[in-house]
């Protein structure tokens, strides 16, 4: 062979093994990057090719699937009360793509996902289509929706979390204003232009999922970890005892006084007990303080705070600070000043409180069930931690009972069952003379042993046709925790 013909020969060889290289990398490297790329269309018109799984509620589907005559994408998602069961199942979007249980299990419901490989390989040897799996949750159908009906006919901004302490299990989540996610399940360009209209909507945020990725003050909620740190660490060792913290507080280092909303005289030196029956402001100022920033912020990452955790749908993360003077650390005994939370953290702490200081990790989903209705993946409950000892725990409830059938909190009361209750107003915004304040309400029922349900109810007030001195935690969030505990107790 001559020099020229060798050279073209080499070169093509060349040619041929960068070919084979970059395919074997395209392949095996780049295969699932590609595969899942929002962009291409493939993975898209795959994802819509058959009827998607369920996501179950009480036993029946509150999803299901529609097909869509002409179009490449075959099916659109539907939703059965699609604004009640959004911040749940979120949306699935041929043009929005998917959120929340939708985008957790995409794979899973759309019959993607690995776990269903063996029944993949039926259908491929039995010439059958592949079908996604079902998705169990946990929710309750009545507590969810007396939770999301008593949002709604307040009219207002909200959330509503339930959960049954022994477990974890989330009984009940809703978020209000809502969104119906059947409205823009398709691509087409209206159905662009109303999903557009959600996400312009300053006002409302309907898209937001307040129950659990909005953080807010606790407020006086608050009061009742403050409690606790209070009696784990030893500053307090006797609930009924007089605390000795004037009314109104002076915050340490400071001229500034922080007052009651009942009168001083209620809350002048009281006990730790009858601070929480009258949501007084000046014994959980003084008892913060006295705790310290680290052990207090110690108690309540041990509820939770300052974790990034998963129900699978991520939660946002509710904050207790590292860095606090000493006033700053007083003011979030009562909730205020830098503390953030969820209204599903804050379910979490008088959970946990309820199930005598064992915080259970939240969860949504029960089960993962294939297409043939074979169990693929269960649940099991896991505690998360033992936030504070059963000794501390039971002073807390016998201090939230008392709040309940003899303080601000009466009209969470429930008929021959034990309720543990704690209300709370939380100041916000800069000026919080201009902003109306949130309310807030925690709670437990009791029957026979343990407690099968705890609430949290957030309610933000600032479009109700109400007087500013009207808000308050007892009033707008008290009869919804009745409600919802109601509903739930009677299982």
């Amino acid at each position: 062979m001559n020099r020229p013909l060798r050279h073209i020969a080499v070169f093509c060889g060349a040619l041929a093994l960068a070919l084979l290289v970059r395919a074997t990398w395209i392949q095996f490297v780049q295969g699932d990057t590609l595969a899942n790329d929002k962009h291409n269309r493939r993975v898209t018109i795959a994802r819509y090719a058959e009827p998607r799984g369920d996501i179950i509620v009480g036993g029946q589907p509150i999803t299901g699937s529609q097909a869509v005559p002409g179009s490449d994408l075959k099916y659109k998602r539907t939703f059965k009360d699609g604004p009640m069961y959004a911040p749940i199942t979120g949306y699935s979007s041929q043009a929005q793509g998917s959120v929340f249980l939708e985008g957790v299990y995409d794979k899973f419901l759309s019959g993607r996902d690995d776990r269903l490989f063996l029944k993949h390989a039926k259908d491929v040897l039995t010439g059958s289509r592949p079908h996604g799996g079902d998705v169990i949750t946990t929710i309750d159908p009545k507590v969810q929706k007396v939770a999301y009906k008593s949002l709604t006919d307040l009219k207002a901004q909200g959330a509503v979390v339930a959960l049954d302490p022994r477990s974890g299990k989330i009984l009940a989540m809703a978020s209000t204003p809502s969104y119906d996610p059947n409205t823009f399940s398709g691509n087409s360009l209206k159905e662009g232009k109303r999903f557009k209209a959600l996400l312009d909507d300053k006002k409302n945020k309907p898209l937001n999922n307040r129950a659990n990725r909005e953080i807010y003050p606790p407020g006086s909620t608050f009061k009742i970890l403050t409690a606790a740190a209070a009696l784990e660490h030893g500053v307090v060792t006797d609930i009924n005892a007089p605390s000795g913290a004037p009314a109104p507080y002076t915050l340490p280092g400071t001229r500034t006084k922080v007052g009651n909303d009942v009168d001083n005289s209620l809350c002048d030196k009281v006990s730790l007990k009858a601070g929480l029956q009258w949501s007084c402001n000046n014994v959980y100022l003084d008892a913060a303080k006295k705790v310290g920033k680290d052990k207090m912020r110690e108690t309540a990452e041990k509820f939770g705070f300052n974790k990034e955790y998963f129900t699978p749908v991520r939660a946002a993360v509710s904050g207790y600070p590292s860095k606090l003077d000493a006033p700053q650390t007083a003011l979030t005994g009562m909730g205020q000043g830098s503390v953030t939370s969820t209204p599903l953290q804050m379910a979490m702490v008088a959970a946990g409180l309820a199930n005598n200081g064992k915080v259970m990790e939240p969860y949504l989903v029960e089960e993962l069930r294939g297409p043939d209705l074979t169990p693929v993946e269960k649940h099991k409950p896991k505690v998360m931690s033992q936030a504070v000892s059963e000794d501390t725990a039971k002073k807390v409830q016998e201090m939230m009972e008392n709040t309940a059938e003899h303080g601000t909190a009466k009209k969470a009361l429930i008929s021959g069952v034990k309720v543990g209750a704690k209300t709370g107003t939380a100041q916000h915004g800069m000026d919080v003379r201009d902003e109306r304040p949130y309310a807030w309400f925690v709670a437990y029922a009791k029957q026979g042993d343990g407690s099968p349900v705890a609430v949290a109810v957030f309610v933000d007030p600032k479009d109700m046709d109400m007087p500013r001195s009207e808000i308050a935690g007892g009033r707008l969030g008290g009869p919804i925790a009745k409600k919802v505990m109601e509903a739930a107790l009677k299982k």
